[in-house]
């Protein structure tokens, strides 16, 4: 981010301080947005396995990055955005092989922190006791 920001200040021409000062913040913005995303690919890494995650929930994962790429070919948008557009792909495609490639925990939470998906009634029971 730093590396950009410094090129796109001696580079690039932009129309005054608070110009380049916004192109600055988006790029970091969309830097941060694709590191805060890997983080469940590499827990799904170390753990080898993935959580798990209905169908329902994947499909709608699957739709919205599908819309998000046509937006991205049909609206006129600078590259930085397009290319963050992109970036879901390629972390919704790495968890799609990591679906495939290891088995599905239903231990582990439900993305948003629900808890287990596989908790019977006798084990809730148990631990109201």
């Amino acid at each position: 981010v730093i590396g950009y920001t410094l090129y796109s200040f001696i580079q690039e021409q932009h129309h005054g301080w608070y110009s380049w000062l916004i192109t600055s913040a988006s790029s970091a913005v969309y830097a941060l947005g694709f590191v805060l995303m890997t983080p469940q690919l590499f827990l799904n890494y170390k753990l080898k396995s993935v959580a798990h995650l209905p169908w329902r929930v994947l499909c709608y994962k699957f739709i919205n990055t599908f819309i998000d790429d046509l937006f991205a070919f049909i609206i006129r948008m600078p590259t930085m955005a397009r290319i963050s557009c992109f970036r879901d792909d390629i972390v919704f495609i790495v968890y799609l092989y990591q679906r495939f490639l290891y088995p599905v925990d239903e231990s582990r939470p439900i993305e948003g922190g629900e808890g287990p998906t596989g908790a019977s009634t006798e084990t809730l029971e148990k631990k109201n006791q």
